[in-house]
């Protein structure tokens, strides 16, 4: 057995977690704080990759990073790319799960009580250890909550993940585009086993943000 696209899945999705994390929380704390207006605008943009079809997302990357575009060509004389190769699976899967992550965390950050905040500037704390020691705890199950989302979507990401890496086994195979291409041969059999992995792995994501959920109810 080739357990090959698990490992490739599970460490795209894993560093595509990370990078959405920080990058999310990033632009939702500081678009919680935004005008009305601006923060319309703002959500527009960075939700837009939650709506479009995962292809389009794909699309849109090739246009960008492709070999022949000049982003793609600059990046490849200096030895980076994103086409055909796994890693080009982290830059799909943060496209494609960024939304997630940011809508969560924006949306904590909105519901976080700012009188804590008002509280520790006058009793003299910077504002990064407000940020960090006061504000992150109180969001941290909403945040929790969008990291595991992230986490997940990063995982089954397929439209995006096949339009920018395509399928190459021990390369760039991933879960989702393994399951196609086992189906598109007739290997049912295979194609179910990748399936239930990915069942169960969504399951376990699913059943941990129900808990996260749950204990945050219990908390307010």
């Amino acid at each position: 057995m080739d357990w090959y696209p698990l490992y490739n899945s599970l460490r795209i999705a894993a560093i595509s977690c990370v990078l959405v994390f920080f990058t999310g929380i990033f632009f939702a704390y500081y678009a919680s704080r935004l005008p009305r207006l601006v923060k319309g605008i703002l959500d527009v943009v960075l939700t837009l990759p939650m709506v479009l079809p995962p292809t389009v997302c794909g699309y849109f990357l090739l246009l960008v990073f492709g070999m022949r575009r000049p982003v793609g060509a600059f990046l490849a004389q200096h030895g980076i790319r994103f086409v055909m190769t796994w890693y080009g699976g982290i830059l799909a899967a943060s496209v494609v799960a960024f939304p997630l992550m940011y809508r969560t965390a924006r949306g904590a950050f909105e519901s976080f009580d700012e009188t804590l905040a008002y509280a520790g500037q006058t009793l003299g704390l910077s504002n990064t250890y407000i940020f960090w020691r006061i504000r992150m705890p109180a969001c941290r199950q909403g945040i929790l909550a969008g990291t595991v989302l992230a986490f997940a979507r990063a995982l089954g990401e397929y439209g995006a993940t096949s339009m920018l890496i395509g399928y190459t086994p021990g390369r760039t195979a991933t879960i989702s585009t393994t399951v196609y291409q086992l189906w598109r041969i007739n290997d049912e059999a295979g194609a179910m086993f990748w399936v239930l992995v990915n069942l169960a792995i969504s399951t376990v994501v699913l059943l941990t943000v129900n808990m996260l959920e749950t204990r945050q109810k219990h908390m307010r």
